[in-house]
């Protein structure tokens, strides 16, 4: 809100309602209020006529002092060629194989790819989550073997990949293929078997990523929202509350995605 919040009965904006409800948002997603907290706060941000009534919403909350993370673009300004160069990084590769015997492997985080990284499971399952990593070579090699278990393979975007893999009664995923790579990106080749089994290949931002562009996206609605004109104030209440809705979807996804990696971690193990 602005200095005029000084005066309590000054008549609040669309945008100053909006920037609460951003605040009540950052505190249900650091854990500073349960989610009937939030809902009873979001409803009464958006009910309130004046700073007076805005102000107590947010009184116990960290609100000054936050600077929004940078933005992330998906498409139009990805990882830049200077940044892939610092990621490639030479040498042997941190880990350069992974077992699964009914169980799991995980490979994600912070972490070098070899050349040439070979993974077995049977009777289970595993992740290799190279949008994190550093990599040995321009070129690596993920050979996998999946025999009545299952790989996915998570690359950032920007990655050229390339799927050789064989599949009986199974099958390797293709979707990705023929995505053009980024100038100085590493290029990423699938080979390998899956019989009774699959191997997956998807292409994902990081959860970091994913919130710097939420980020970017409320900040172009917030701008947007300050440029509206009288009249339009119960339009502006709908699409308030249609971009609420869409942040719960996304907060409860978030939450599965948690609850899965959680879930992964336990029942990992097979290195």
């Amino acid at each position: 809100m602005t200095d005029d919040a000084a005066v309590p009965e000054l008549r609040a904006s669309d945008a100053d309602r909006e920037r609460v409800a951003e605040v009540l948002r950052d505190a249900l997603a650091e854990g500073r209020l349960d989610m009937e907290e939030f809902e009873e706060r979001l409803e009464a941000a958006y009910k309130a006529r004046t700073y007076g009534e805005l102000t107590p919403i947010t009184r116990d909350l960290p609100v000054a002092g936050v600077t929004p993370p940078p933005p992330v673009s998906l498409v139009k300004e990805p990882v830049r060629s200077g940044s892939w160069a610092g990621r490639i990084v030479g040498g042997e590769g941190s880990s350069s194989w992974a077992v699964a015997v009914m169980s799991g492997f995980q490979r994600k985080g912070r972490w070098t790819v070899p050349k040439v990284f070979n993974c077995f499971a049977f009777w289970g399952g595993g992740e290799i989550d190279l949008r994190e990593a550093n990599f040995a070579d321009h070129e690596v090699e993920i050979n996998c073997v999946a025999i009545m278990g299952g790989m996915n393979i998570i690359v950032p975007p920007g990655v050229e990949v390339v799927v050789r893999g064989i599949g009986i009664m199974g099958g390797f995923d293709h979707s990705e293929e023929g995505v053009p790579g980024e100038p100085g990106a590493p290029r990423v080749i699938v080979n390998g078997f899956a019989f009774w089994g699959g191997v997956g290949v998807e292409r994902k931002l990081t959860r970091e990523e994913r919130r710097r562009l939420k980020e970017e996206r409320r900040q172009e609605k917030l701008e947007r929202g300050g440029a509206h004109q009288p009249g339009e104030g119960f339009a502006d209440h709908r699409r308030m509350l249609e971009e609420h809705r869409e942040w719960r979807r996304e907060m409860h996804e978030e939450r599965r995605e948690r609850h899965r990696e959680r879930r992964d971690r336990r029942r990992g193990g097979g290195y």
